[in-house]
């Protein structure tokens, strides 16, 4: 095998397959990456036997072949390297040079037969969705997961595809996050899974190399396929491809914690709020109050080393309510929502809040996060 690549093409590439790695000591070519190079471009693979991805990178292939190489290292290397054309070769002994003008790195690796193939999705359902809307879902969900080893069922993003909605879904038992997106669904392409955090995690950090992103799943598996367009700085070509095993079990009916009584609800502007809590929270971490009254909300915090006290303007007239919060709880939402105005849902210092963001003409996705209350005192 022999190739010549751009340094900062190669990098970006090794970037973002190496986060995928694991640790298993049993496999150690698991800590390693598959590079093929084919005509005009090498593929770059990674798995954990949980998690797997794919990208390809466009290169000059003087001659076909492959080999797996230690992802951490040779990234570190490659990063590194002064000059920008780098040349990889390998011999017959699994042993590749990577070299640059006045650079020599001779890496050991193992045989590429060895390597774990990605797992190929049979009979599966398939979706599409622009990239920016996917993102934007699963960040507005995914801080509410659970990192309880114990309900391993929560340590994910629950996708739900319904019949004229998609739903993201995500809850450690303290709070609740949903966001849905309006799109029909053929009855037969009616399905669920849950994602796991690490997947989600790999989701988010995806590059910005192209506009859709294609969802396959079945029972045990989901794979995500990001097209790349034709024109990119960081040289990737074809796709950016993720596979990972679902997790297995039930996901707890989330629609039961909704609240469905009547609740007063206020307009607030959501970056103000955001401002108000966390200067609130350098006082007290553990827990704000928030006493809303007509067209102003006041929030107050208490701790050891003294109080403060913060009052927005909001859009509200009906009676005087106080109800206490975590600021995290409040505070995670608010930083994960785009809107400029949105609704705050409550009723005493007994029942949860709601943060809300509606469907509107020019968007089709909605937000809604359920936070538990602190009792005040």
């Amino acid at each position: 095998m022999k190739f010549t690549i751009n340094r900062d093409h190669f990098s970006s590439g090794l970037q973002l397959v190496t986060s995928v790695v694991g640790s298993r000591k049993t496999m150690p070519i698991l800590q390693n990456v598959l590079i093929e190079a084919k005509e005009g471009l090498i593929r770059l693979t990674t798995t954990n036997l949980d998690l797997g991805a794919r990208c390809s990178v466009k290169a000059d292939v003087v001659k076909e072949g492959s080999i797996t190489l230690p992802v951490k290292e040779i990234g570190r290397i490659v990063r590194e390297l002064a000059e920008m054309e780098v040349n990889v070769e390998t011999s017959d002994s699994h042993k590749a040079t990577i070299s640059t003008r006045g650079s020599v790195f001779n890496l050991v690796g193992m045989e590429s037969k060895e390597f774990p193939p990605l797992p190929e999705l049979e009979e599966q359902k398939e979706f599409s969705l622009e990239k920016s809307e996917l993102i934007t879902m699963l960040k507005s969900v995914s801080y509410a997961q659970s990192v309880n080893e114990e309900r391993y069922m929560l340590k994910g993003v629950f996708f739900q595809f319904n019949k004229d909605n998609l739903s993201l879904v995500a809850t450690d038992g303290r709070r609740l996050a949903v966001t849905n997106r309006s799109m029909s669904t053929e009855e037969a392409d009616v399905g669920e899974f849950i994602l796991p955090s690490l997947t989600v995690s790999e989701i988010e950090k995806l590059p910005d190399v192209g506009e859709t992103i294609s969802i396959s799943f079945t029972d045990r598996q989901v794979a995500f396929e990001l097209k790349i367009e034709s024109k990119n700085e960081n040289g990737f070509v074809e796709s950016v491809y993720l596979v990972s095993k679902v997790v297995e079990g039930k996901y707890p009916n989330y629609k039961q914690v909704i609240p469905k009584d009547d609740f007063n609800q206020a307009e607030i502007e959501r970056e103000l709020m955001q401002e108000c809590v966390h200067r609130a929270a350098l006082i007290s971490d553990e827990k704000v109050t928030l006493r809303i009254k007509k067209e102003e909300m006041e929030i107050t915090g208490q701790g050891l080393i003294g109080d403060a006290c913060e009052s927005m303007p909001i859009n509200y007239d009906s009676e005087e309510t106080a109800v206490s919060f975590n600021p995290r709880f409040i505070l995670d939402p608010l930083k994960s929502i785009a809107k400029d105005k949105i609704y705050f849902e409550f009723r005493d210092d007994m029942s949860p809040g709601v943060f809300k963001v509606n469907y509107e003409e020019n968007s089709k996705i909605s937000f809604l996060c359920v936070i538990m209350p602190i009792r005040t005192d």
